[in-house]
């Protein structure tokens, strides 16, 4: 069954993007999904989201919770129906918030990670690190840019907009081995601005037995702030237990 509609306000997001090997981002995926392909390279990053008034739909703004988020996710694509669909698959999710990981699979996709945030911030300056008991350790710093990498495959701020407003259904393994929540987020606006990165760091990404050196590097990053949102269930994907693979 689809996981209930979720509103809320997103106060924060940044994400942060590598360009990656396709054949070795495909051997990280589960089926059905396989790389979403941009100028030649698959896409990976990190999702860093601090988000507030989170709440069934229905509830008080009053009434909602507060958290700091990292979703690791790639650009992918799958078939359904003999249509091609595009979105993203979160392998890995970490929150500040113990309610947060108690409700995933429940009111939120996936297996949330319960882990220790700490954030610095100014109107243009970002740093937000975290580490888990399980030896998972991200931190990125960044600030406000006026531009776009010249190296990205993005070649405007607003194709990178485009992409991202097109990934907006995430899948994350569930519970069951073989079994993908789904969610899409929906905004009332989508707003980007370009970050220049003056550091990043992500044990998931360094792993060499995932990403073998040089199958992997950085290629932009972009911060949203202050949009008001809903994430919505969509029908999760099961695939045959044999042909599942474990993604933590």
């Amino acid at each position: 069954m689809p996981l209930p509609t979720i509103r809320g306000l997103i106060d924060r997001r940044v994400l942060v993007n590598f360009r990656v090997d396709p054949d070795v981002l495909a051997r990280v995926l589960p089926a059905p999904f396989r790389p979403q392909v941009v100028g030649g390279y698959g896409i990976a990053g990190i999702c860093l989201i601090r988000l507030s008034q989170i709440r069934p739909l229905g509830w008080p703004a009053a009434w909602g919770l507060r958290s700091e988020n990292a979703a690791h996710r790639i650009a992918v694509e799958w078939d359904n129906q003999g249509q091609v669909q595009r979105g993203v698959f979160v392998p890995r999710r970490d929150t500040s918030s113990f309610w947060n990981s108690l409700a995933g699979g429940r009111l939120f996709p996936g297996v949330y990670h319960h882990s220790k945030f700490e954030v610095r911030e100014t109107p243009d300056e970002y740093a937000v690190a975290f580490q888990n008991p399980d030896g998972m350790q991200l931190s990125v710093e960044g600030r406000v840019s006026e531009s776009v990498p010249p190296d990205s495959v993005f070649p405007t701020l607003a194709a990178a907009s485009d992409f991202f407003l097109q990934g907006a259904v995430g899948y994350s393994p569930g519970k069951h081995q073989g079994q993908f929540d789904g969610m899409k987020l929906c905004t009332t606006t989508w707003d980007m601005t370009a970050l220049a990165i003056s550091h990043v760091s992500s044990s998931w990404f360094s792993d060499p037995s995932r990403f073998p050196p040089g199958s992997l590097v950085f290629d932009s990053a972009f911060l949203m702030r202050q949009i008001a949102h809903e994430w919505r269930g969509t029908e999760g994907i099961s695939i045959p237990q044999a042909a599942a693979t474990c993604c933590e």
